[in-house]
């Protein structure tokens, strides 16, 4: 009995700690872009919007650096919130393959 206390207790415990653990990777998207070109030298790669059932816009941003090798992935709303979704390391990028002419198909 105590064992599945404890368990129930960690268990909550770590949900109640994760919605500030994701917040703390938010900010103002011009502070989130000023962090990746000073301390990772990345530069946006690709980018696009998002639209919702509701009609509000999201902007999807792959930002890399072939200096680091490192990538993040971040969204910003309309209010210019930035979420980090995404980061890691040994960044590539691959070349669309584009089929060979006169094939059809």
């Amino acid at each position: 009995m105590f064992k599945r206390v404890v368990g129930a207790a960690l268990l909550f415990g770590m949900a109640a700690a994760a919605p500030p653990a994701f917040a703390a990777g938010c900010a103002d998207r011009d502070l989130v872009v000023k962090r990746l070109q000073s301390k990772y030298a990345e530069a946006m790669v690709a980018g696009g919007l998002q639209g919702s059932h509701d009609n509000k816009m999201t902007m999807l941003e792959v930002w890399s650096s072939e200096k680091t090798g490192t990538f993040t992935v971040i969204m910003t709303n309309a209010q210019g919130v930035s979420c980090i979704l995404a980061a890691g390391t040994d960044w590539f990028q691959q070349e669309a393959v584009l089929p060979p002419e006169g094939i059809e198909g």
